[in-house]
């Protein structure tokens, strides 16, 4: 994963940013939610677990019981329009793939 600070970036555009690479995270594989936190908890000078939250662009889900963390509607079409070519590899992958593992499927 790419880290995207970069100093003189507003912080806005540096938690976007940031939330588009935990975005494109959790919609390469199925990702639990306790993996979810240990990875993307942040610091308070840059929370971008809180904000992917906050703006609905992440969702937690239970398939099969297992607390999991998903991508939104909303965090999708961030995804697609911030970063279309991940957007379109991840969408190509969930076609392939079949049942809960893939992150991007919706019920």
């Amino acid at each position: 994963m790419a880290v995207l600070f970069k100093p003189g970036l507003p912080m806005s555009d540096t938690v976007e940013n940031l939330i588009l690479d935990l975005l494109e995270w959790v919609g390469r594989r199925e990702r639990t939610h306790q993996d979810t936190l240990e990875v993307w908890r942040s610091c308070p000078r840059l929370p971008v677990w809180e904000d992917a939250n906050d703006r609905g662009r992440v969702e937690p889900a239970s398939p099969n019981g297992r607390l999991l963390v998903r991508v939104t509607p909303e965090g999708l079409a961030l995804l697609k329009d911030k970063r279309p070519h991940v957007y379109e590899e991840q969408h190509r992958q969930g076609k392939q793939e079949s049942g809960p593992a893939n992150a991007l499927s919706r019920p």
